[in-house]
Formats: C-alpha cells, structure tokens, sequence
C-alpha cells in the first residue's frame, strides 16, 4: 500500500544536512545539449493577411537546455558538474556555452566544425500587462546523425572524468550520442576500485535499453508510452508500471513523475512511496523540470541521502522550477527554504 504517513519523512534536520553537502559533490554529466531559445514579443494586432497575430519583436535569449540544464541545476544547487556532450561551432553553439554558470565544467564539451547545435526556439507572446505565453515551438534538429569519430570523442572525455565523480547523470534527448553499452562502461569506469557511485539516467525515447543503473526519472506520459497503458489516477495501473519498469531496467529505483499529482517511488523489496506534489498545482511552466528533478536526485544521492530523501528532496525542487518561466533552476537557498516551510 501507498505511504503517506508524515511520521516515515524524513526528517528536516536531516534533509537540510543533505543539501549542505551538495557543496562537496562533483559529479558527470553525460548527454545531449541543445540551445533553448526564447523569442519575446507583444501582440501588436491581427494580421489583415490572415487570421493571426502580429507580434513586435522585442528581445532574444538563449539558456542551456538538455544536458546543459541538469549541468546547470547541478551548479545552482552548489554542486559542480562536468559535462561530456557535443555543441556546434555555429551561433547557437557560442551563445549557449556562454550562458554555463561556474561550477559547470565544460572541458568534456566537443565541437566539431561540421556539427549543428539544436536548437528550439519558444516564440512567446503577451501584451503590456499580462504574462508572457507560449505560441509556437519550432524544434531545428543536429545537421545529422552523430558519427562515430564524433561519439569516440565525447566518450573519451567522459572515461577521462569518470573515475574522479561522486556521480553520473545520463541525459539522452534522442539525438543518437547516447548508447547503453556506452554508460555501462562509464558506470564500471565510475564504480572502479569499488565505490559506490549513483549513476542516474532521463531517458526520453529510449528508457528499456538502459539496465543495471541506480535509477530512472521518468515522467508519466513516458511510462504510458513505453508500456502502452494509461494511468490517469489508477493506483492499481501505476503500481503495475512501476514494478514492471523495475523489472525490465533492473535498477534500484524507478521514480516516476505525474506532475500535479506528484511522484511515485518504487524500489525493490519495498512498498511504494506516493509523495504529493509541493507548493500549488497551478503549475507556470514545466520546460527543464525533469532535468531539475534530475540534478537534485543525483545531488542527494551523492551527499549520502537514501533513495526515498532523495527523491522527497527532488519533489521540493521539482515544485520550485514548475513556477518559474522557461528552463529554469533551483537554488541550494531555495530548496533549503522549501525544506524548512
């Protein structure tokens, strides 16, 4: 059955023991960066050429996202990451390497002349008194498959960092960088001389083919996808996914997210943790909440948290960055304040 009771939380003491060890924490963030764009402008009229808004332009901003966002969530919260991924030479490539905050290593990052950064671009509009919403997402995908000169040298750097982290974050957008033999080597790389190293990985279309890892954030409409059910509020079908999840991945933890009605644990051997979603379910928007999730996941593992503090600490995070717009992070000072209300 389902545990709720408040006497089985963690305790606040504890969890803010966890965040102020995310100081010490270094940890490998291996995955597929991609330029997130944000076009704003103002309703200006309807067009007489068709049925649309005209909208004036008024400014241009370019953030991180995919792996980028975990790395920088890592930062924000006073961890420091590295990150091993591919960005282009081109526009978006500059831009996006300029906005990695310190704490963001990007020495693993290779840049190849003939590569292409993706990119989304996010057109937002309002008018002068009101909050800015999304219109249009136009998505410009790499130049090409990832070749293997290409792949060999990511993977390169990310053996080189691997045997000095407290942890592994794997973020695979699809973009083909990403393979499963690949991050098990990272893992044996990691986990050499026997320490015991999380190695974490946010798969979106690829979620089965990973195994043996410390656990997986999928959100509910992944799960849905690659099982072919539906959840909605159905404890008994969501039960069903988790343990099947576990089963196929063979991971220590699966930790589902369903948005407003907050996440699921499920760990072997062990009951299911049903943990409410924190702060209002009138959420602003969830661009990059995964990789929030994701970054505060690994953190607290790193720190020494159990499986369950640690996802109690990435549902805080996750219901920060849910009220701010566009891909967001939390910081260490928020989440401890979250701790604490």
């Amino acid at each position: 059955m389902p545990r709720q009771s408040p006497s089985e939380q963690p305790a606040t003491d504890r969890l803010l023991e966890i965040i102020a060890r995310f100081r010490s924490c270094s940890l490998l963030v291996l995955g597929d960066l991609i330029a997130d764009e944000y076009v704003y402008g103002h309703v200006a009229r309807v067009s007489r050429e068709a049925p649309v808004l005209i909208l004036e332009y008024d400014s241009t901003e370019v953030v991180a996202g995919g792996a980028g966002n975990a790395a920088s969530n890592v930062a924000a919260l006073g961890g420091r990451a590295r990150l091993a991924a591919l960005l282009g030479r081109d526009e978006a490539g500059r831009r996006l390497l300029a906005t990695l905050p310190r704490g963001v290593d990007p020495r693993g990052i290779v840049r190849p002349v003939s590569y292409r950064t993706p990119v989304k671009t996010r057109i937002l509009a309002g008018g002068i008194h009101s909050a800015k919403q999304q219109v249009v997402r136009i998505d410009r995908r790499s130049s090409g498959p990832v070749d293997a000169d290409q792949r060999a040298a990511v993977e390169r750097a990310a053996l080189e960092a691997a045997p000095a982290v407290d942890a592994v974050i794997v973020s695979d957008y699809g973009a083909g960088l990403v393979q499963p033999r690949f991050v098990s080597r990272v893992a044996r790389a990691a986990r050499a001389g026997r320490r015991r190293v999380p190695v974490l990985v946010d798969s979106r279309y690829a979620l089965t083919r990973f195994s043996g890892l410390t656990a997986c954030t999928p959100n509910e409409s992944e799960v849905e996808q690659v099982l072919g059910v539906t959840i909605d509020d159905r404890l008994d079908v969501l039960e069903s996914a988790g343990r099947t999840l576990l089963e196929r991945t063979r991971m220590e933890a699966v930790l589902i997210t369903r948005g407003g009605r907050g996440m699921a644990l499920f760990e072997p051997h062990r009951p299911t943790v049903h943990i409410e979603i924190h702060g209002s379910d009138q959420i602003a928007d969830v661009t990059g909440a995964g990789d929030t999730v994701m970054a505060t996941l690994t953190l607290a593992l790193a720190a020494g948290g159990t499986v369950e503090e640690a996802a109690r600490l990435a549902n805080y995070a996750g219901g920060l960055v849910v009220m701010k717009r566009g891909t967001a992070t939390v910081s260490a000072g928020e989440l401890a304040g979250a701790v604490r209300g």
